[in-house]
């Protein structure tokens, strides 16, 4: 590279060529801070989205679900009163509703056929190929424990002794736990706890108590807050059927 020169003496333009430097310095820097402000603004924006999804899945998704749940319930009660046995939503086909003195008082559920992301969306899912509720085997439920109304958020809080409801359109079911919500964790590939006589194929493990041929229930939820593929499972057995007076 030449250095710039005085036109009528022909010496060197000590002058100019500071600025010249000086220039390709400024503008160097002006690039790195305009890269600087758009990667920063990318960054935040990335951070809004992220935060925007959060928001969403644990607030938004409840919401919603919350207001799928009394709908279901609302239509289900509404085809009992006209006398049909179950209620087609938008959601799924409901048979039951799934009520847990543990969880509060006003704890009441849905209960629809399957296992499908529209289904837990909307209350508890029936397992598909499992008993039917008061049936001999094994009823088994599953639910979400946080996001879409996240109905078995206090699943570690279940006990022994605890009880169950299930009102279905001719009869009142309670099922009371064997065991508690904390004393047994599987991943979500083992399907034993879904057979009709559930057997823990580790011995000295938490099984469900009974014989082969008792009407057993089953409830199964996330094991922890965030994602898991371990599920949480607490078995029972049916105390009692009360039909309902016409």
């Amino acid at each position: 590279m030449t250095t710039p020169t005085d036109t009528e003496s022909g010496r060197p333009d000590t002058d100019h060529a500071p600025s010249v430097v000086r220039r390709r310095r400024g503008a160097s820097n002006r690039k790195r801070r305009r890269a600087m402000l758009v990667g920063g603004l990318a960054l935040i924006t990335v951070g809004a989205i992220l935060l925007g999804w959060l928001a969403w899945q644990f607030w938004g998704t409840n919401w919603v679900s919350k207001g799928r749940q009394a709908e279901v319930v609302s239509a289900l009660e509404k085809d009992w009163g006209d006398g049909n046995v179950t209620a087609e939503t938008d959601f799924g086909r409901a048979t039951g509703i799934l009520r847990i003195p543990r969880f509060g008082a006003d704890y009441e559920v849905p209960i629809l056929e399957g296992s499908s992301d529209e289904v837990l969306a909307a209350g508890i899912g029936h397992m598909e190929d499992t008993a039917d509720v008061g049936e001999r085997g094994n009823y088994a439920l599953a639910a979400h424990r946080v996001t879409h109304g996240e109905p078995f958020a206090d699943f570690p809080e279940l006990q022994d002794g605890d009880l169950v409801h299930i009102e279905t359109v001719d009869a009142d079911y309670t099922y009371e736990l064997d065991t508690g919500g904390t004393e047994l964790i599987v991943p979500f590939t083992e399907s034993w706890v879904l057979d009709e006589f559930p057997v823990n194929p580790d011995p000295g493990e938490t099984t469900a108590p009974g014989k082969p041929g008792d009407r057993l229930i089953t409830l199964l939820t996330c094991s922890e807050i965030f994602h898991t593929e371990n599920r949480s499972v607490a078995f029972g057995h049916l105390v009692e059927r009360v039909a309902k007076v016409p």
